[in-house]
């Protein structure tokens, strides 16, 4: 089995956004069918089905899905995942960042066809469309021995479409009840023999809504334009090269509405204008039959301007990535090694004191063992020399058993974190009242997980078990309860003893005919070291109990019907000075698409029961914090019931 598949297993991991559109070009429809998606976040490449890393995968199918409830952005997309979850980090702005197996959504790497070509700030998850996504791959837990510091947590690979033979396009109009609109496109065709491109292209509009009267903006107001051409080049004798750019601007505005003020007496904008550009490449090469050569590289700078009441601050990010790697095979054997140099750059017009610059080089491996045809092992390393915080290194190990109808994935993995200002509770107020970072240690994790997966006919069933403990966790501490313009409030120090989250998901999925049916459950039990020392408290924003169901009928080229119902439990609440504990909450959903001819028209219904966080306790508090912040943490729902419609025009047969 393995000598079979490490050509193609080689080739894709040294080439991923290229060799998947050769892995999902046929049909995917046929009911008989077994798709063998190919996996590129563990980097060799194996099918999804024979890696030892176990790895998730959103196929195209629900990203068609998601695509029609949210045109304008990735959220709703990974949200919808079981052991996801997307985290409000600004209830004034609508920043949001991507938690894995509960742990900190910072710790989340996201990737694009395997480059960091989004930077790691939370709203840049609120400004990539799915429009160009032809599958997505999600591995949890410590990820640091393929991907480096950034990937503590895990990574999310966006894996884009490439073209085929022909052309082929798409746009797509949606409108929605609260003022929004979108439109997106997707363009691809060969150029020459040897040349293909695509490119993918956005406008995407929010009209401010305060949903409750208040003055305060329950939804922030936005204009977004971006575009990503791509080209790729596949020579005579197997080399392949990939070259992508990208450029996004948006001006986005919260905070008070027009002529309203704060409990202070005085109005409180927030605002942030973002322009970000990047670009990124892939190339490789067979060195002989058995050996390849890859390099890879990527350069983001992202530019904001941020105004929060009578504070500006305007900042620059940036960040770099050189890599090269030769892997090769065996009989039962397949292996990598290579070295990265990675750098992340800040700087403040405004509060130079929070500029840092961090240059890692660093090496790193992998190898995949096939001991049997029922046992598979996944050994991964990587050194990494951080300028500022030294030597570190991280180790992974995954094992596969795979007996008949059963399939058993083990893993355990290390990893660390560079501490940056930009933790989760300075999101939203900004650096003014933040004292400068000072004897900060880096963060460390052990990540740890068994899954058992069942299948029979057309159901498939599984259990997965994890475990992790984070220490140095960097978190936001009060200095001074006096808020003054001038003084710095708090400051980032590293929490006592360790954060240790445990919990358990559970699957289920069905089809039957054209119908597909998905249930899902995640128990999580987090806790943290309480400040006093003594005992431990809860992991904020963390829900003991959550589960999904959803039901899809669909008919390919006719019509897709949609119905979604999504439970998430009670959280701890922290600096919420309405209540201790969150209520638990429903969201439901219904989808509508019919299709006739190139031309699908859909209408989507979201949280039909109308839950509101506002409806229950004002998100404004009583006085502003000593960091700044005027708001409460979004635990719930703050949208309301809203309606999107409009239609997709294909160009293709």
């Amino acid at each position: 089995m393995f000598i079979k598949t490490s050509k193609l297993a080689v080739a894709a991991a040294l080439f991923p956004a290229y060799s998947f559109a050769h892995e999902q070009h046929h049909d995917e429809h046929e009911k008989n069918s077994i798709e063998k998606i190919q996996v590129t976040a563990s980097r060799l490449g194996r099918i999804v089905t024979e890696s030892a890393t176990r790895t998730e995968i959103i196929n195209s199918e629900e990203i068609h899905e998601k695509a029609l409830m949210r045109p304008g952005n990735i959220s709703m997309l990974v949200a919808e995942t079981g052991g996801v979850r997307v985290q409000n980090t600004s209830p004034a702005l609508g920043s949001a960042n991507i938690r894995l197996q509960s742990l900190y959504g910072r710790y989340t790497q996201l990737l694009s066809d395997g480059l960091p070509l989004y930077g790691g700030q939370s709203i840049g998850l609120l400004q990539i469309p799915p429009t160009d996504l032809a599958n997505v791959e999600i591995i949890k837990g410590s990820a640091s021995s393929l991907y480096g510091g950034s990937a503590l947590g895990g990574v999310i690979n966006l894996i884009s479409r490439t073209p085929s033979d022909e052309f082929e396009g798409e746009v797509l109009l949606n409108a929605t009840s609260k003022n929004g609109q979108d439109v997106t496109s997707y363009f691809a065709a060969p150029l020459t023999d040897s040349i293909s491109a695509s490119v993918t292209a956005g406008l995407h509009h929010q009209q401010e809504q305060d949903l409750d009267d208040d003055g305060w903006l329950d939804m922030a107001s936005y204009n977004r334009a971006s575009v990503r051409p791509r080209i790729y080049w596949e020579g005579d004798n197997g080399a392949n090269l990939y070259v992508t750019v990208g450029a996004m601007t948006e001006q986005r505005d919260g905070g008070t509405a027009e002529n309203a003020t704060m409990p202070g007496g005085n109005p409180f904008a927030q605002t942030q204008d973002s322009l970000r550009l990047d670009t990124g490449f892939i190339f490789d090469k067979p060195i002989n039959e058995v050996l390849a050569l890859n390099v890879r590289g990527s350069a983001m700078q992202q530019d904001h301007d941020h105004v929060y009441g009578t504070i500006n601050e305007g900042d620059n990010h940036e960040s770099y990535l050189f890599e090269s790697s030769i892997s090769g095979y065996t009989d039962n054997i397949a292996w990598l090694v290579g070295a990265a140099y990675q750098s992340e750059k800040y700087q403040s017009e405004d509060f130079a004191a929070f500029d840092y610059h961090y240059e890692v080089p660093g090496v790193f491996s992998q190898l995949d063992y096939e001991a049997s045809e029922n046992i598979s092992f996944s050994l991964s390393a990587r050194a990494d020399w951080h300028n500022e915080y030294g030597t570190q290194f991280s180790p992974r190990i995954s094992m596969l058993y795979k007996p008949e109808n059963w399939t058993v994935r083990g893993s355990y993995g290390k990893g660390f974190f560079a501490p940056t200002p930009f933790i989760e509770d300075i999101e939203d107020p900004g650096l003014s009242h933040l004292e400068p970072l000072e004897n900060i240690e880096e963060e460390h994790a052990n990540t740890a997980s068994v899954d058992i997966s069942y299948t029979f006919d057309s159901v498939e069933t599984s259990v997965t078990l994890f475990s992790s403990d984070v220490e140095n966790v960097t978190e936001l501490e009060v200095i001074n309860q006096q808020l003054t313009p001038s003084d710095k409030n708090v400051r980032i120090v590293n929490a006592p003893g360790q954060s240790e989250i445990r919990g358990a998901e559970f699957l289920l999925r069905y089809r039957w005919n054209n119908i597909n049916l998905t249930g899902s459950y995640l128990y999580t039990d987090a806790s943290k070291q309480s400040n006093s020392g003594i005992g431990r408290v809860p992991l904020a924003l963390t829900p003991e109990h959550s589960a999904g169901a959803v039901i899809m009928w669909e008919e390919h080229g006719s019509h897709l019907v949609g119905f979604e119902a999504y439970y998430t439990g009670t959280q701890h609440l922290e600096n919420n000075p309405y209540r201790d504990k969150s209520d638990a909450y429903w969201h439901l959903g219904l989808l509508g698409q019919i299709t006739v001819g190139r031309i699908s028209y859909f209408v989507n219904a979201e949280n039909l029961l109308n839950v509101r966080q506002t409806k229950e306790d004002s998100l404004v508090l009583p006085q502003q914090a000593p960091s700044g912040r005027w708001t409460t943490d979004i635990w719930s729902r703050n949208d309301g019931f809203t309606v999107n419609a409009g239609i997709r025009i294909k160009f293709n047969d």
